[in-house]
Formats: structure tokens, C-alpha cells, sequence
């Protein structure tokens, strides 16, 4: 298992530390413990920030992508049947420059981020 502290995790993904910790404290993601005072992150992290980024990219607020990610922050949406109705709802146009990164979130839902089509962001 990888376990990555915020400085790293800050570095390997561009996305400032103040940020992780934001993400954190709203449950987005979730650290796994500390080291001195650093927070401790499971590698796997890195997928649940490249959707974060690319929910962002499709318009959606961090309230909207939490809540497609379900009760469990840390699992990333790999649920049989059809998607949460919010991404089902949303449907922006094709020259919207918001559509790639939703058709990512949708492709998502049954593919494994890393084989998915669509991936733009990849930490």
C-alpha cells in the first residue's frame, strides 16, 4: 500500500495542501493518520482526486460530487445499475467545454477510472 503524506500528495497532483485539507475536513477524502503533524494518505486517493477534478471540470460543486460519490467518500462510484440521478440530469452540450469531463463521470460509473476513455487527469 502507498501511503502519502500532503506535501507529497500536494507535489504529485498540483493541488495545494490547504486544499487536501479542505477536502478532508468535508469528507471528500479521508486521511489514513498522521506523520508529526502531516496528514497520511492511501495512494488510492489519487483516483478519488482525479474525479474530484474532473467533476469540477463538468460543472459540478464539491457538494454535488460528494454526493455522487455516495455515504462512503473513500469508495470510489463503481455501483451496478444506473448512475445517481444528478449525473443522469445533467446533460451539457456537445460543444460545452464541460461535456468531456462528464461524459468521463458517466463512462465512469461502470469502467474503472484508469481504463476509462475518457481520462484526462491521471496523478
Amino acid at each position: 500500500m502507498e501511503v502519502l503524506d500532503i506535501a507529497e500528495l500536494a507535489k504529485r497532483t498540483g493541488i495545494p495542501a490547504s486544499t487536501l485539507r479542505y477536502y478532508d475536513e468535508r469528507g471528500l477524502i479521508r486521511s489514513i493518520g498522521r506523520r508529526g503533524a502531516r496528514r497520511l494518505f492511501d495512494g488510492s486517493v489519487l483516483d478519488v482526486l482525479a474525479l474530484i477534478t474532473m467533476g469540477q471540470s463538468a460543472g459540478f460543486s464539491l457538494a454535488e460530487i460528494a454526493t455522487i460519490f455516495g455515504p462512503d467518500r473513500q469508495q470510489l462510484p463503481r455501483a451496478h445499475g444506473n448512475p445517481p440521478a444528478l449525473l443522469r440530469l445533467r446533460h451539457p452540450e456537445p460543444d460545452d467545454r464541460a461535456a468531456v469531463p462528464y461524459q468521463h463521470l458517466l463512462a465512469h460509473w461502470t469502467t474503472p477510472h484508469l481504463l476509462c476513455r475518457y481520462t484526462l487527469v491521471h496523478y
